[in-house]
């Protein structure tokens, strides 16, 4: 199974709408801060849970590099710096 790439690209492209991270790139969104959610009861329902579990899944598994190209390519694409 592929992923799915445009979800992956708003990891990159959309950021926390609330709390103590609110407005920090999804991708950037530390561990620990996902793990809070988890011990809380979850992420939430719908997009915004998809994409935290999918950022969760991502770091939890040492994929970040893949975070990270997308990040620089997105900087590159839209002239923005890191």
């Amino acid at each position: 199974m592929t992923p799915d790439k445009e979800i992956l690209l708003t990891l990159v492209r959309h950021k926390m709408p609330f709390g103590k991270y609110k407005d920090t790139l999804l991708a950037d969104l530390p561990v620990s801060y996902l793990e809070w959610f988890l011990r809380k009861g979850g992420f939430p329902a719908g997009k915004l849970g998809m994409q935290l579990a999918t950022v969760y899944e991502i770091k939890q598994n040492g994929l970040q590099h893949i975070l990270e190209q997308l990040k620089q390519l997105e900087n590159g694409k839209t002239g923005r710096s890191a």
